[in-house]
């Protein structure tokens, strides 16, 4: 899959990605599905069972610093 030019969520634009990002719900499954797309299925995994509290608080802050998202595991 090709490298988004906008914000992490599949390419979206910058800001809409971080106001999806802001929504718990949306960046949990948003996340999940991002780490799914990408082929890191232990990483999927990790953020589906833990994706709700810290990950949640550190990909906020990680989308508005860096325009991407955790990376927990590159595996």
């Amino acid at each position: 899959m090709a490298k988004s030019k906008g914000g992490d969520y599949f390419g979206l634009n910058y800001l809409v990605s971080v106001i999806l990002a802001i929504i718990p719900v949306t960046s949990w499954i948003l996340g999940v599905a991002t780490r799914f797309s990408e082929g890191k299925i232990v990483a999927a995994l990790l953020r589906l069972f833990l994706g709700w509290n810290i990950i949640w608080i550190l990909d906020i802050i990680l989308m508005i610093l860096s325009k991407h998202i955790l990376r927990l595991l590159n595996i």
